[in-house]
């Protein structure tokens, strides 16, 4: 449990920094030292091939279970390096976001080692309740507060949900261990069902999966950019890891697979299309992710062998694609006008690199080759085809076609459109956001070349 304790203790440094004025600059480089130690010492235990289970039916790891959680908590150093625009310098925030962050890792961390529902029931919310005060906390929209009651309200919901369905499957196992699921999943009462569907709908819901999107475009667009970055990628990713653990040794069969068909289909179809008409960056972004939620979840009507593969390489490469953006994204002292597609408008002339950075970063969250997005398309749309609903794989890779535009849409601004817009810029923390998007241009340059021999390490 090393990447635990890791984190953990760097929770108790930034409350003792959080303490004294003197220390408070200390914030950002303590939270940093955290959670890239924790990631450091997940790869080497992945790379010393342990297994253990140090709370047997509770809690376990695995070289492929610390590869998952190396790669997550890897995905947060960059969201740290942008939180400086926004959190730095004496801002209000400046000690708290580390601090809200790392205990959110700390959540996210014990999700891939679940053995049991009360575990990851514990992982999820750890995860999600500092979110709630991420959303308002630089407080750079008069909408934040709004934005974070939505999330917390529907979460909320959500968590009621998952409990409910979780409690069911108790009744009709008599277990607590994630296995048990797996038997309510092939059981033949009503009882049984009922409790599947109502965990299937509290992910969807967790996920932004349509019909239970509405709260995302909100609470993206209402939060700072650092906090909708880390929203629309390790959040969205720690939720997948959930159904992932409750799914492991699974072959979804029957009239489940209709649901699991179904919603994800007109998740990528609806917000591909609704994403076309946004102005706001941020709103685009969230509905993107909730066509990619569609993706993801596509996954779990294949096979259960390479599910794990399949889905944990498709979190990297689209929170490595995600966060590339949100770190080109130009600084601006008004957030609202760093937020309009028009700022957009010109970046190329303005600034090579970040309209660099950006269009690769579009290319891949568009799925075109030889960017790492096609390969995790390909990925999941493999695993449909393989499990025989060949129907399903063409229906979505078909809607996924509808996406092309407003990426594409997003170049042509940068590299093709005369800014109209006067921008003024500010130079607080982007530094930091371009080194963040540097590290993420590496990671999606090593998932292009060498796809093979991060899927073998998974």
């Amino acid at each position: 449990m090393l990447p635990e304790h890791l984190l953990l203790g760097g929770m108790v440094m930034l409350i003792v920094v959080a303490l004294s004025d003197r220390l408070r600059p200390l914030a950002l480089p303590v939270g940093f030292v955290s959670v890239a130690g924790a990631a450091t010492a997940a790869f080497w235990l992945a790379g010393t091939g342990m297994t253990a289970q140090p709370f047997p039916g509770q809690y376990s790891v695995s070289p492929a279970v610390f590869t998952a959680k190396g790669a997550l908590l890897a995905l947060a150093i960059p969201v740290l390096l942008m939180s400086r625009t926004d959190f730095g310098d004496d801002r209000a925030g400046d000690t708290e976001f580390p601090l809200l962050l790392v205990s959110s890792l700390y959540g996210m961390s014990l999700l891939p080692s679940a053995d049991s529902a009360l575990v990851l029931f514990l992982g999820l919310e750890m995860m999600s309740i500092p979110v709630y005060a991420l959303i308002v906390l630089a407080f750079r929209r008069p909408q934040a507060a709004e934005s974070a009651l939505k999330y917390l309200v529907l979460s909320g919901a959500a968590s009621a949900t998952f409990l409910m369905g979780l409690s069911l499957v108790y009744g009709t196992t008599g277990s607590m261990g994630v296995e048990a699921f797996a038997q309510a999943l092939s059981a033949p009462d009503l009882l049984s069902r009922t409790a599947v569907v109502l965990v299937l709908l509290a992910l969807f819901l967790k996920a932004a999966v349509v019909p239970f999107h509405a709260w995302a475009p909100d609470a993206y667009e209402g939060a700072s950019v650092p906090v909708t970055a880390y929203m629309a990628t390790l959040s969205k990713a720690a939720v997948l890891m959930v159904a992932v653990r409750l799914f492991a040794g699974v072959t979804v069969s029957g009239t489940m697979v209709d649901l699991l068909a179904a919603l994800p289909l007109l998740s990528i179809v609806w917000g591909n299309i609704a994403a076309i008409r946004q102005s706001s960056l941020r709103r685009m972004i969230a509905y993107s992710s909730i066509a990619h939620a569609g993706y993801l979840f596509y996954a779990f009507l294949g096979n259960a062998d390479g599910r794990m593969e399949a889905v944990t390489f498709y979190l990297v490469v689209y929170s490595a694609a995600n966060l590339l953006a949100f770190a080109a994204l130009p600084s601006h002292d008004d957030d609202t006008v760093r937020d309009r597609m028009e700022t957009l408008d010109g970046l190329f002339h303005r600034d090579p690199l970040a309209a660099t950075l950006m269009a690769v970063s579009m290319l891949s969250l568009a799925g075109l080759p030889p960017f790492p997005g096609f390969t995790a398309k390909f990925l999941i749309f493999k695993t449909v085809v393989a499990a025989g609903y060949s129907t399903y794989a063409v229906l979505g890779l078909v809607g996924s076609f509808l996406g092309l535009y407003f990426y594409l849409r997003v170049i042509q601004r940068m590299f093709m459109t005369t800014s109209t817009v006067a921008v003024a810029t500010t130079s607080r923390g982007a530094a930091l956001a371009r080194v963040g998007g540097l590290l993420c241009l590496a990671a999606t340059a090593a998932l292009t070349i060498v796809p093979g021999w991060i899927l073998s390490r998974i």
